[in-house]
């Protein structure tokens, strides 16, 4: 006879919350600086989630799997949102993770005064990336021209992907590089590598990146609400607690392969936060349009209208709930 509620007296003792947890799918990109945004799947399952995390290349490369309906939530630099958003992918903005980031790097051996002396030079970047948007930005502040095709302009771009450019830099394949943390940062304690500039010095800004979520689970409240208080929480630990940032970084994301110093190196040119402003999204959106980056222009897919797919609601409600001012 007790074998017969053997089955029950056991499924009442396995944890509550795992019984009931919700599935998110987080599209994530493996940098220093969106390690709290990974760190969320730590903690998920205080706010009866489970977060399914998976790596892409860089944030354009998410946009095909939100399309698909694989991905529900995505950490991405603000050009891949917005370029997904222009396609008609529907997507909101719900929160801004970090800023900075980015360094315009040299070769060692050659003198590089300032971006200006890059006239003449090979750049290699990362084709819809945020640093290939704020290498235009800053190219076109000292007026030099740009082209992929040799002789065509003052700079030769070169695109690479982000785990191909210190080698190419290292190699002397190109002379410069607009590059991400913490592989700048390492460009330049290897040795091969020296700061040309750190690109905030135009409208774009230090480029904050976004947490982005898709139209059908911001309708779920209660869902997208959790969600955001987990991804405030895990902001607010990385924030208040730079050893654990350092420890879950350095161990769990990249395990090992940078040091200490450079981890630190790093995040002097980043920032961990939470916000982001319609003024942000609209003015990379008009840099875009102007550039043509992530394949936006007046003539193409529509520019997305910043007032219109970033919604902050559920984040302010996170934040007073956490006590974040």
């Amino acid at each position: 006879m007790l074998s017969r509620f053997l089955p029950l007296l056991a499924a009442a003792f396995l944890p509550a919350v795992a019984l009931g947890e919700d599935v998110v799918r987080l599209g994530n990109l493996k940098f220093a600086h969106y390690g709290a945004v990974s760190y969320m799947k730590e903690i998920a399952p205080k706010y009866n989630l489970r977060i399914e995390e998976k790596m892409f290349a860089k944030g354009i490369d998410i946009v095909p799997a939100v399309i698909a309906g694989e991905i529900d939530v995505t950490a991405s630099a603000a050009d891949g949102a917005i370029a997904g958003r222009a396609k008609g992918v529907p997507v909101y903005v719900m929160a801004g993770f970090s800023d900075g980031g980015s360094r315009i790097v040299g070769r060692s051996d050659e003198e590089f005064k300032g971006v200006a002396d890059l006239k003449g030079k090979k750049v290699g970047v990362a084709r819809g990336g945020a640093q290939e948007l704020a290498l235009y930005a800053e190219l076109d502040k000292v007026k030099l021209t740009w082209s992929d095709k040799p002789g065509q302009a003052d700079v030769q771009i070169l695109f690479l992907a982000y785990a191909d450019l210190n080698q190419a830099l290292m190699q002397k394949q190109i002379d410069a590089m607009c590059q991400s943390e913490p592989q700048s940062t390492q460009a330049i304690t290897k040795g091969f590598g020296k700061e040309i500039i750190k690109p905030y010095d135009t409208p774009i800004k230090r480029m904050t990146r976004v947490l982005v979520m898709t139209e059908k689970m911001y309708q779920n409240r209660d869902l997208a609400s959790r969600v955001m208080r987990c991804f405030v929480e895990a902001t607010q630990t990385f924030l208040a607690k730079p050893d654990v940032a350092e420890k879950y970084v350095r161990e769990q994301m990249f395990k090992g392969q940078y040091s200490s110093e450079e981890y630190r190196d790093a995040m002097s040119n980043a920032a961990f936060t939470y916000d982001v402003t319609t003024e942000e999204i609209q003015i990379t959106t008009d840099y875009m349009v102007k550039f043509g980056v992530g394949q936006i222009t007046s003539g193409s897919a529509k520019p997305p209208v910043a007032t219109e797919w970033v919604k902050t609601d559920l984040l302010m409600e996170a934040k007073k709930a956490a006590g974040v001012k």
